[in-house]
């Protein structure tokens, strides 16, 4: 029964965990010379990686429970942990409660995901980084807490000039036009955080700092918001580890387990993006046939999902990516290279139930070398983008940007160097 939760879990947190290897223990770093009550610092929110947010849960009258166990609080009005539980991953009872109340599902008539029927969620700490999830050694790698510590080594404090936007990690921007009441509720209260900050500080614009997914999420939003508001409330956007080209390894994922891919409306968030891999890279090669990024919907098809799956990547997240776009407000975009990462499956003998032979290319170990180029297009070479850097830390994993050692005192470095 653990399993079905391993599962449903994987398309969401195993390539932001496993893409960890190889990573330099965090060195001490040098004290700043900045401090708190210094007037030229400027506020900063941070939007952390997939799943390092935290979610509770209460269980209505209307929950279905799979088993009895499942709804022991069903119509108590108690919240109680949903994610991160580690009793309940670990528990081979309760995890199929947890795989239960944890998945998304396709509200047809709505044109948009929701929880379960009876599953009420909502995200822990809005406005502080003290509810991301850091409470392990390979949390605090993942979930920005070494970034955390290093910028109060630096004179930020968490809810004074240091904020934090988590978010539901399930949930994912859709097209303009598609409902999407999650991405529209974020939209609103990161609008009022930063507002927030920039009043608490002085009037000071903010910056910006993201992670992985957390730049999905972002990028979103500062494109969504009007150009006069960005203008006077964001100094600086630094963004960590996120390309627009998607991962290989989204689509592996989903061959090994399609049935999960309709859980969570970010199942299809990290698929290669068209406008970054053309119709000459091949993804996935078959003796039959060979995918490329224009093939998605064809490849779905192919690894067994019903025709929804297609229509809700066409619709809702196809868009988004052909969309990528300069956020034209002042960017750096921080990412790592040099390390193998998976650029091409082969199933020669068409059976997606085996694991496939890996091509590897240069990347960071998740995201290839191509989608951070494709940054220096999408984003530099915009004419309205006024300033924009690229950093390539070289030998550096997708989660070692923001735990390294060196790379670490390089990233609060920059976000330093956007104060003036």
């Amino acid at each position: 029964m653990a399993t079905q939760l391993h599962r449903l879990l994987s398309l969401l947190f195993l390539p932001f965990i496993l893409f960890r290897r190889g990573s330099s223990p965090p060195q001490p770093l040098h004290r700043h010379a900045a401090t708190g009550d210094d007037p030229g610092l400027h506020p900063i929110v941070l939007l952390p990686g997939n799943t390092c947010s935290q979610l509770e849960a209460r269980l209505t009258d209307a929950y279905r429970p799979p088993s009895p166990q499942c709804g022991a609080a069903k119509g108590s009005g108690r919240w109680f942990r949903l994610w991160k539980n580690a009793t309940a991953m670990e528990d081979p009872e309760l995890a199929p409660c947890l795989a239960d109340q944890l998945r998304l599902v396709y509200d047809p008539v709505a044109r948009d995901f929701r929880n379960v029927p009876g599953v009420e969620t909502r995200v822990l700490g809005f406005g502080s980084t003290r509810d991301f999830l850091s409470d392990s050694p390979a949390n605090k790698d993942l979930c920005m807490g070494r970034l955390v510590e290093a910028l109060e080594q630096a004179g930020y404090r968490d809810g004074e000039i240091l904020f934090g936007a988590p978010f539901d990690f399930r949930q994912a921007p859709a097209a303009p036009g598609q409902p999407c009441r999650a991405f529209a509720r974020f939209r609103r209260q990161l609008r009022a955080l930063v507002e927030h900050a920039s009043r608490k500080n002085g009037g000071k614009p903010v910056v910006i700092m993201s992670h992985s997914q957390g730049g999905y999420f972002a990028l979103e939003f500062l494109n969504r918001s009007p150009l006069p508001w960005r203008r006077r409330y964001i100094k600086h956007y630094v963004m960590a580890s996120t390309g627009p080209g998607g991962f290989l390894l989204a689509m592996q994922q989903l061959v090994s387990n399609p049935s999960a891919a309709l859980s969570f409306a970010s199942g299809f968030t990290g698929l290669p993006s068209p406008k970054v891999f053309g119709p000459g890279t091949l993804l996935v090669v078959t003796r039959v046939r060979n995918y490329t990024a224009q093939d998605i919907p064809e490849f779905l098809e192919a690894i067994g999902l019903p025709p929804l799956a297609a229509t809700l990547y066409e619709t809702r997240a196809l868009p988004v990516k052909l969309n990528f776009r300069a956020p034209v407000v002042p960017t750096t975009c921080i990412n790592g290279v040099g390390v193998p990462t998976m650029k091409e499956l082969v199933y020669w003998d068409g059976n997606f139930s085996k694991s496939p032979e890996v091509v590897y290319g240069d990347g960071d170990g998740l995201i290839l070398l191509a989608s951070t180029l494709a940054l220096d297009t999408m984003i530099g070479d915009d004419p309205r983008q006024e300033h924009y850097k690229s950093i390539k830390l070289a030998g550096t994993y997708h989660a070692g940007v923001i735990s390294d050692g060196e790379a670490l005192e390089r990233v609060v470095s920059e976000i330093l160097g956007v104060q003036e």
